[in-house]
């Protein structure tokens, strides 16, 4: 017998989800930078071990949206809660307790009800920053919060159904444990993808992903949400990647002095991508995309 099933990690932007996800998959199958809201797809990483897999979906964080952009990507956040056997809330033990926070932890207890729905699971994540006493407080000021919010959605049976887990996506503390209990509310199900599969990202997505993780990590203030990153062509070896900029000035942020920013984000690209792969990088200013409908719909968001 099989057992498979999905699970959605959920919360604020920079607690940590996309590296937790890539923490439980052993492998890098979402970017990772400290600006916020670089997660912005549903992402699957598919996790087999002998006759169990889990499906851990990485989503956008919760956030107060400035954009039409940031209206769509709360929106991935939320549908991607829809029929999944587990939810995950990641909050930072390191920080206070928030509104974002708040958000997080309220949009899981409202997937489930009582006698049915998804299992609920709570991470405190980055435990190897503060002691463990903080920890151990912010353990504590979480449940307190969810007890707080279960009560005021009249769903207070829900807060026995809650397990907390202590982990760091960073060292691996707490990941372990934190798999096992994924693993034990699979369904039985056959398995929903192939066992050798470890994401269902397109190698095109996956290019333009890597590309704009770079400039993320090598730009600064706003202009990280102002990028957007597409592959336009793509025939062995050659791949082309277009980044897209809402504004002429951002466009020579993106190049540098010299082209060495520019240069730079591709090195950094290729050392990830298969050996003999050509990349070429092009950038092209496309007006306020992050608030125009049109565009995206045509970047598929």
């Amino acid at each position: 017998m099989t057992r498979a099933g999905f699970v959605t990690v959920l919360g604020r932007p920079n607690v940590g989800k996309s590296t937790l996800v890539n923490r439980l998959a052993g492998t890098k199958v979402s970017i990772t930078a400290a600006s916020a809201n670089t997660t912005r797809h549903a992402v699957r990483a598919i996790i087999t071990a002998d006759d169990v897999q889990v499906i851990v979906v990485d989503t956008p964080g919760l956030h107060r949206p400035r954009t039409t952009l940031g209206g769509r990507l709360n929106a991935v956040a939320r549908g991607a809660l829809d029929g999944v056997d587990g939810v995950v809330a990641v909050v930072d033990a390191s920080a206070p307790l928030g509104p974002g926070d708040r958000a997080a932890i309220e949009t899981m207890l409202r997937c489930g009800h009582d006698g049915g729905g998804p299992s609920l699971f709570l991470a405190v994540n980055k435990v190897d920053r503060p002691g463990r006493e903080a920890v151990a407080a912010q353990l504590f000021a979480a449940s307190r919060l969810v007890e707080e919010l279960a009560h005021s959605l009249d769903c207070d049976a829900l807060v026995e159904r809650v397990e907390y887990v202590a982990v760091s996506a960073k060292t691996g503390e707490g990941i372990s444990t934190l798999l096992e209990l994924l693993q034990s509310v699979m369904p039985e199900s056959p398995f929903l993808y192939s066992s050798d599969e470890v994401s269902d990202v397109t190698e095109a997505t996956w290019v333009a992903e890597l590309v704009r993780e770079q400039l993320v990590r090598k730009t600064f203030d706003e202009l990280p949400h102002s990028i957007h990153c597409r592959v336009v062509a793509f025939e062995w070896p050659h791949v082309t990647v277009e980044i897209l900029v809402e504004r002429e000035s951002q466009k020579g942020m993106v190049i540098g002095r010299g082209g060495q920013l520019l240069k730079d984000v591709g090195t950094a690209a290729r050392r990830q991508l298969p050996e003999g792969m050509y990349l070429e990088l092009r950038v092209r200013v496309e007006p306020s995309w992050q608030r125009r409908d049109d565009a995206l719909d045509r970047f598929g968001y």
